[in-house]
């Protein structure tokens, strides 16, 4: 499946969509689909401050319970609400109604560290 333009996304299967200062955090299609349903997502708490490629949560699909890592340095301005009641959203809609949480950047040049839609496709097709 080919990604979506315009986005970053990182090795562990997030994808990050930065708009100035601010980004919005998910993961992959690819990530969702080898999970299968999910059925619980745990989101990093609203003001905690978070680095790059840490560990801030967790998603739990019928398959697996995988940890879910942040593509990028920051404070957690939102997370999404609807999918404590739906977390199926993920699976449905995983760059759009399923995104996870948004951050105010605080790393400067991290984005140099993750990769393209093409660069990321590459890996997800191995």
């Amino acid at each position: 499946m080919a990604q979506p333009q315009g986005l970053l996304f990182s090795k562990e299967h997030e994808w990050v969509s930065v708009d100035g200062d601010r980004a919005t955090i998910g993961v992959t299609d690819y990530a969702q689909n080898s999970l299968g349903d999910i059925v619980y997502v745990e989101l990093p708490k609203v003001g905690s401050t978070i680095a790059q490629f840490s560990n801030v949560g967790v998603i739990e699909s019928v398959k697996a319970v995988s940890d879910l890592y942040t593509p990028m340095s920051g404070e957690v301005l939102e997370t999404n609400g609807a999918l404590e009641n739906d977390p199926s959203a993920v699976n449905r809609d995983p760059y759009g109604a399923g995104w996870l949480f948004k951050l105010r950047l605080t790393g400067a040049g991290e984005a140099s560290s993750l990769l393209s839609a093409d660069e990321y496709e590459k890996i997800a097709t191995e």
